[in-house]
């Protein structure tokens, strides 16, 4: 049997950010994006089984063959900490394990947008980081609380589904609470947190219904709220968090969404071409005035518009972002092309190689 420590080990020797295991075929690691099979023997049901129950012990292990999904962390002897889910397919025992860095990264190292900083400062409301999975949302918001925490004396709390960045206590006092071990729900965690003198609050995810009001009356009593939601851009995160009520609630969340709403950014990695590595681009929506308006009226379809209108402010759309990190030398025209959101304007916007100068005029894609 393969020894899983060995292996995490191995896995993050060669740079992988994931490491995937199957039943009947051996360890699959993600390195930048590609899939790669590691020099290993195949695992049998069993086997994986076996992998799970060292980790988490016998009584979360019957829990784990109850539900049949299971999210917890786990560490190696170097101290490198995973996010592990561990669940069934085709009744049989599959892990995915990603990697979390144990150094939180300086937001300045990260290629972000300077606004994304700024958002550090405000006193209250609400602030979203989306993306799909493996988008680094995690890395982000950790990276953003760490600006706080170095910069600010405040109290915050953190509820996660598992922990992933250790936060170290600094200018700020942090509690960081794991589903399953420290509270049983998302829900629950943030009911109680409202009692524990917060002043900044980090939900992992707005999952249900519950926890999506529980976290807007969190931002609407007067604290700064993190959170994150599996949407691709800022018009559709509006979009899912009103869709979530039943229709007799929509006004009133439309109303309270648009006064507790900061910012929403939403990024996606691009692996770099000029060295290894990935890259996000971001799109970033403020809530302006006229942004709050179109979320109470429920014309939530001029929001892009508003963005691409608005740079100066400190928006810009997700093609503009990729525009820009193609420039820079970081991105592959073809991926830079084909990941747009308008491929046939993207692909005459930019020039053949990144060494061609183009006028700042042409840098914004209108609709």
């Amino acid at each position: 049997m393969i020894d899983t420590k060995q292996m995490l080990a191995m896995a993050i020797e060669k740079g992988a950010s994931d490491i995937h295991i199957n039943a009947d075929m051996p360890p699959i690691m993600r390195i930048n994006t590609d899939l790669i099979m590691m020099d290993l023997p195949e695992l049998s049901n069993d086997e994986v089984g076996q992998m799970v129950l060292e980790m988490v012990g016998e009584a979360k292990f019957k829990t784990f063959l109850e539900k049949r999904d299971m999210d917890f962390s786990t560490m190696i002897e170097d101290g490198s900490r995973f996010r592990v889910n561990a669940h069934f397919q085709k009744e049989t025992c599959a892990i995915s394990f990603r990697a979390i860095t144990n150094q939180i990264p300086d937001i300045d190292g990260l290629h972000l947008p300077e606004i994304v900083k700024e958002l550090t400062d405000l006193p209250r409301g609400l602030i979203l980081v989306t993306g799909h999975t493996g988008s680094g949302k995690s890395t982000s918001l950790a990276s953003m609380v760490n600006v706080i925490n170095r910069k600010y004396h405040k109290r915050i709390i953190t509820l996660e589904d598992p922990i992933e960045y250790m936060l170290e206590n600094k200018s700020s006092m942090i509690e960081q609470r794991e589903m399953g071990s420290d509270c049983t729900t998302f829900a629950s965690g943030l009911r109680h947190a409202l009692r524990q003198d917060p002043d900044i609050i980090l939900v992992g995810e707005m999952r249900d219904l519950e926890t999506t009001s529980s976290t807007i009356t969190a931002a609407e009593t007067g604290h700064l709220v993190f959170s994150t939601l599996h949407t691709v851009n800022a018009s559709q995160t509006v979009e899912r968090i009103i869709d979530i009520y039943p229709a007799s609630q929509q006004n009133q969340i439309r109303a309270m969404l648009a006064n507790t709403l900061q910012a929403v950014f939403s990024q996606t990695l691009f692996r770099r071409v000029d060295q290894p590595g990935m890259v996000p681009c971001v799109e970033i929506l403020l809530c302006t005035s006229a942004v709050r308006n179109c979320i109470r009226e429920n014309r939530v379809y001029e929001i892009p518009n508003i963005i691409e209108t608005s740079r100066r402010l400190g928006m810009q759309t997700m093609d503009y972002s990729i525009q820009q990190n193609y420039l820079k030398g970081y991105l592959d025209r073809d991926e830079a092309v084909m990941r747009s959101s308008n491929p046939g304007k993207m692909d005459k916007l930019l020039p053949a190689s990144t060494s061609t100068p183009v006028a700042e005029p042409q840098m914004q894609l209108q609709q």
